[in-house]
């Protein structure tokens, strides 16, 4: 009796909407005047003598709805490279000048121009120590005291200058760097009238310029 009249509700339903189905049939499915899709006593939907896979919703065959297709993985951001470090500050060039007076005694016997042990000491490190600046000119000047004639004390002081010149030269320093000249008994820096005065203008004068590297 209960499927007697399932049956006949079936029908009724299917009558009812053949005015309508026909209107419907671009969807796939039978649909309401209102446009919403006719379901049985059973929650499914009618489909159309048209109908098609293609034509399938999510409603009423969500398996037959085409998938959406996953998105695409986001690609890994690349890689930051890290920063070049900076460049180390360039050293900045520090000018110096030095200037140093040694005792002609020290450096030569009287009346001499050959060199004494104590002299080349003094030179063996002056030598040493230019070699870690810049050097830009060495500057050797003789002088002497005020006994003997101006010729002679000229001569001799330009004979000590060249000499001190020469031994420099010799530990390495280039040549065209050294300049050697006498002053004679020109430039006394004592008063030549006792002995201890002419002890001080008997004098070899030594100038370095140059310059050094200083890391800022």
């Amino acid at each position: 009796m209960k499927k007697s009249v399932l049956l006949k509700s079936l029908m009724a339903v299917a009558i009812g909407l053949s005015a309508t189905a026909a209107s419907a049939q671009v969807s796939g499915y039978v649909t309401s005047p209102d446009g919403k899709v006719v379901k049985d006593p059973f929650d499914l939907c009618w489909r159309t003598g048209y109908f098609a896979p293609s034509m399938a919703n999510a409603e009423c065959d969500k398996d037959l709805v085409p998938k959406a297709a996953a998105p695409a993985p986001k690609a890994a951001p690349a890689p930051v490279a890290a920063p070049a470090p900076a460049p180390a500050p360039a050293p900045v060039a520090k000018p110096m000048t030095e200037k140093v007076s040694f005792a002609a005694d020290a450096f030569f016997d009287f009346d001499k121009d050959t060199l004494k042990p104590e002299g080349m000491a003094k030179l063996d490190k002056l030598a040493t120590d230019v070699k870690g600046i810049n050097l830009e000119v060495i500057i050797a000047t003789g002088h002497t005291d005020s006994m003997g004639t101006d010729a002679y004390n000229q001569k001799l002081s330009v004979r000590r200058a060249n000499a001190v010149k020469n031994y420099l030269v010799s530990k390495g320093v280039e040549a065209n760097r050294i300049y050697a000249e006498g002053k004679g008994e020109s430039k006394p820096v004592a008063d030549n009238k006792t002995e201890e005065g002419r002890a001080k203008n008997r004098r070899v004068e030594i100038e370095v310029v140059g310059s050094k590297s200083v890391k800022k």
